[in-house]
């Protein structure tokens, strides 16, 4: 699942989480409840910008996992995989 930055103008901070594509966050309210973060002093109503990023797809090693990517193991397991986009088959 691809992860995007998000920042809070109102309180500074920038906060990355994972979601679909189609799915849009407006609010720090929304942003903290999808990052598992408390909202602090910031009021849940702030609006929030999405950086303009690649979008990443996460894989199990950025996680600290010790299990192998799907596209290491998977059927698209060759070079031509693309770098780890499987994850978008």
């Amino acid at each position: 699942m691809p992860t995007y930055d998000y920042h809070c103008p109102a309180n500074g901070r920038v906060v990355e989480i994972s979601h679909k594509m189609a799915d849009r966050v407006a609010t720090w309210g929304e942003l903290c409840k999808k990052a598992g973060i408390p909202l602090g002093g910031t009021p849940g109503n702030a609006k929030v910008e999405r950086l303009i990023t690649g979008g990443n797809v996460i894989h199990a090693g950025s996680l600290g996992s010790k299990q192998e990517r799907p596209c290491d193991t998977g059927p698209c397991g060759t070079p031509a995989c693309g770098g780890g986009m499987c994850g978008f088959e």
